[in-house]
C-alpha cells in the first residue's frame, strides 16, 4: 500500500505520515472567529483538510479518525459588532457559526468531529495559564497573564525567524509590564462592559492563542498527529501555540501543514481592490459549491492559489461533462490507483484531478463517478441542457463512429470495392452528413442541418 506523505512545516520536508496509534488518528485545524461571513479565502484551508479528512478516512477507516476545528467565538472583533449593532455577542456568534456551517456544507466539507467553541473551554484555558505560572514560563501583571518568550529556547523553529526579526516583523503590543516586547498575552482583565470570566487573576477573558493549546489538549490529548491552517497563521498563533504547550508539558502535533493564500484575478483580496467577497456572495450569484471546491482542488495547497472568472468557468463546464458521463451510473467500488496516489503525494490534488481527467478520456466512467463521490464534487446537472449533451454525445459516439466509417470507405476507394463504398456515402447522404476527400487522400466531413447519426448505426 502507498503510504500517505505530508509536507511537514516543522522539519520543511515532506515525510512519511506514521500515525501515534493507527486507530485513533488525530487533526487540529484552526477555524474561524464568527463575527461575519467567510470571504472566500478562508474556505481554502476547510477545503483543503476536509480532503486530508476523506483521505484518512478512508486509509485508516471512518471510526479511527478525530478531527478537531474551533470556533472562536470570543474575541475583540465580536465585541465591536455587538457594540456597533447593539445584539447580544452571543446572538451574533450563533448566527455567523450557523453561517459559516451552511456556507462550508455548501463547499462539500464535512462536518468535523469536533467544533469546540472557545467559551466552552474557558477553565481549561485558565487552568493552562497557572501551569505556566508555576513552572515559571508566565508571569501575572496588572491583571494580564503573559507568555515569557524568553523561556523557550525553541520560540521561532517553526517559521523559521529570530525573536530579532519577529520583533521587527511583528505588530508588537508594546505594553509597560511585559517583561520583553514579544511576550503575548494569555489571560487579559475585561471591563463591565466586555465578556469576562472569573479567573485567579481577576476577571477577565482568554487570549487568543491559548484557546487552541487548551482545546487541542482536551480533545486530542498530550500529542497528536497533524496541526493544519494557513500559512497566516504560522506566526505568531502556531509559534505561540507551540511554545505553551510544550512548556505545558505537551509533545503536541508531529505534522505542521499550511496552505498557501487566495488571489483574486492576480491581485490580494482586499476591499479596496473592490475584489473582496465570502462564499456566500458567489453562492447567491448562481455559482454551485461543486465549482468553487473544484477550483480550489485544481491548485496544489502549498502553492498560492488564483481565483478567476476563467477557472470559475472551466470548472463548470467539467463538472457538467463528467456528471452528464456518469448520471445513472453506479461508481465503481475501488477507487483509482493514480488517483489515491496523487492524494496520497501530499494532497496533490491537482494530481488527482488530472487522473480524472484521464479515466474520462478512457471512458473509465465508473471510476471517475467514484473520484467525484471521493472529493465530493458531485453535480446536479440538467441531461436536457441539449448543446452540452449533444457535443458529449457527438464527441464520446459520433465523431468515433464517423471517423471509422470514414476510414473504411477510403480503403474500400481504394481497392475498387465500390459496393461497399457506395453503401457508406449513401449512409451518409441519408444523415445529413457531406464528406469530400481532398486531393492529397485526406478527407473532411460535416454536420448538415437535420444531421440524423442513427443512420449511420449498423454499417460497422
Amino acid at each position: 500500500m502507498t503510504p500517505i506523505t505530508l509536507h511537514n512545516t516543522k522539519t520543511r520536508k515532506k515525510e512519511v505520515l506514521e500515525p501515534i496509534d493507527p486507530n485513533n488518528v488525530r487533526m487540529y485545524v484552526c477555524g474561524p472567529t464568527v463575527y461575519d461571513r467567510a470571504h472566500i479565502g478562508n474556505a481554502r484551508p476547510v477545503i483543503v483538510f476536509d480532503t486530508l479528512f476523506r483521505l484518512l478516512r478512508h486509509v485508516y477507516g471512518e471510526d479511527h479518525v478525530k478531527y478537531v476545528r474551533n470556533f472562536t467565538d470570543v474575541d475583540d472583533k465580536i465585541n465591536a459588532r455587538a457594540a456597533e449593532s447593539g445584539r447580544s455577542i452571543r446572538e451574533i456568534t450563533d448566527e455567523t457559526t450557523q453561517w459559516y456551517l451552511d456556507d462550508m456544507a455548501a463547499v462539500g466539507a464535512l462536518e468535523p468531529t469536533h467544533m469546540p467553541r472557545a467559551t466552552e473551554y474557558i477553565a481549561q484555558m485558565v487552568a493552562m495559564g497557572e501551569d505556566l505560572i508555576a513552572k515559571g514560563h508566565a508571569y501575572e501583571a496588572e491583571g494580564h497573564v503573559l507568555f515569557s518568550v524568553e523561556s523557550y529556547e525553541d520560540y521561532g523553529k517553526l517559521s523559521g525567524r529570530s525573536v530579532d526579526d519577529m520583533i521587527a516583523g511583528a505588530r508588537v503590543e508594546i505594553a509597560p509590564y511585559k517583561r520583553n516586547p514579544m511576550d503575548f498575552v494569555i489571560w487579559k482583565p475585561s471591563d463591565k462592559d466586555t465578556p469576562g470570566w472569573e479567573s485567579p487573576w481577576g476577571r477577565g477573558r482568554p487570549g487568543w492563542h491559548i484557546e487552541c493549546s487548551a482545546m487541542a489538549h482536551e480533545l486530542l490529548g498530550t500529542s497528536f498527529d497533524i496541526h493544519g491552517g494557513g500559512n497566516d497563521l504560522m506566526f505568531p498563533h502556531h509559534e505561540n501555540e507551540i511554545a505553551q504547550s510544550k512548556c505545558a508539558g505537551d509533545d503536541f502535533a508531529n505534522v505542521w501543514m499550511h496552505n498557501e493564500m487566495l488571489q483574486v484575478e492576480g491581485k490580494k483580496m482586499s476591499k479596496s481592490l473592490g475584489n473582496f467577497f465570502t462564499v456566500r456572495d458567489l453562492l447567491d450569484q448562481g455559482v454551485p459549491g461543486e465549482v468553487i471546491r473544484f477550483v480550489f482542488l485544481s491548485t496544489h495547497y502549498r502553492k498560492p492559489m488564483d481565483w478567476t472568472e476563467k477557472k470559475r468557468e472551466e470548472a463548470e463546464k467539467t463538472l457538467e461533462t463528467w456528471s452528464l458521463l456518469t448520471k445513472g451510473l453506479e461508481a465503481s467500488d475501488e477507487i483509482d490507483d493514480a488517483f489515491l496516489s496523487s492524494l496520497k503525494n501530499d494532497l496533490n490534488t491537482a494530481g488527482a484531478i488530472a487522473a480524472m481527467h484521464k479515466m474520462k478520456a478512457e471512458l473509465r466512467f465508473n471510476d471517475l463517478k467514484a473520484a467525484m463521490e471521493f472529493l465530493s464534487l458531485t453535480y446536479d446537472v440538467d441531461p436536457a441542457s441539449e448543446e452540452v449533451f449533444d457535443w458529449l454525445y457527438e464527441g464520446l459516439n459520433v465523431r468515433p463512429l464517423i471517423e471509422e466509417l470514414v476510414e473504411e470507405m477510403s480503403k474500400a476507394r481504394a481497392i475498387k470495392d465500390y459496393d461497399k463504398s457506395d453503401l457508406i456515402r449513401k449512409a451518409f447522404m441519408a444523415a445529413n452528413l457531406s464528406v469530400s476527400f481532398d486531393s492529397d487522400g485526406g478527407v473532411t466531413y460535416k454536420r448538415e442541418e437535420g444531421f440524423d447519426p442513427s443512420k449511420l448505426e449498423g454499417l460497422l
